[in-house]
């Protein structure tokens, strides 16, 4: 049986439950009253106030990442200048004869001699083509204290190295620094591995 052609009882039945519900409910007596009239639009049940909605709570925003510092560069350095330094030091002091002969059998006067002519050469060399200061100007033996974020390069710190800078303690080398290098100019022909040409007396 479709709903348009209910029974008695079925009729009954929607007649005796509406009438309690048209009785609890206001709006739904309103709607029943105005189909009853012709009026085709019920009114509309009124929305329940629904609870206020809080707004979204934004997660936490992670931490912004600090890239690590890029490890320094390692560059291979080129051994020209090297190699003519120890060809200067070589003209000058003859300081590799000086090295590569075998000193045992020389008594400490023969030695003492030729260190100093080894001496003289090798420190006119530096003085002529090398400008060197001392790193730290105090002097020796003179208490200092080494700020945090010291040039490592430039102080080496030695002993009982213990905690963080600042560090208090006393000179034993001013170290050296080299503020100007004034080395000849060569020719692209030359070939600095010859540190010193063979002699060949005729």
């Amino acid at each position: 049986m479709t709903e348009s052609n209910l029974s008695f009882v079925g009729r009954l039945s929607v007649a005796v439950g509406s009438f309690f519900a048209i009785l609890g409910d206001s709006t739904l007596a309103a709607n029943v009253r105005r189909l009853r009239e012709g009026t085709l639009a019920p009114i509309a049940a009124p929305v329940p106030a629904s609870a206020p909605v809080s707004a979204p709570v934004s997660a936490p925003q992670p931490a912004p990442v600090v890239a690590p510092a890029p490890a320094p560069a390692i560059e291979e350095a080129s051994p020209d200048a090297a190699l003519q330094l120890l060809g200067l030091l070589q003209r000058n002091a003859r300081f590799i004869d000086f090295v590569e002969e075998d000193i045992a059998s020389y008594s400490d006067f023969e030695i003492g001699a030729a260190a100093r002519l080894v001496h003289d050469g090798c420190r006119t060399t530096l003085r002529e083509h090398f400008t060197i200061r001392h790193v730290r100007d105090e002097a020796e033996g003179s208490r200092i204290t080494i700020p945090d974020g010291f040039d490592a390069t430039a102080v080496r710190l030695t002993g009982n190295v213990v905690g963080k800078a600042p560090f208090n303690g006393s000179i034993a080398h001013r170290g050296w620094r080299a503020v100007e290098v004034k080395l000849p100019k060569l020719i692209k022909s030359h070939d600095v591995t010859v540190i010193a040409p063979a002699e060949v007396e005729l």
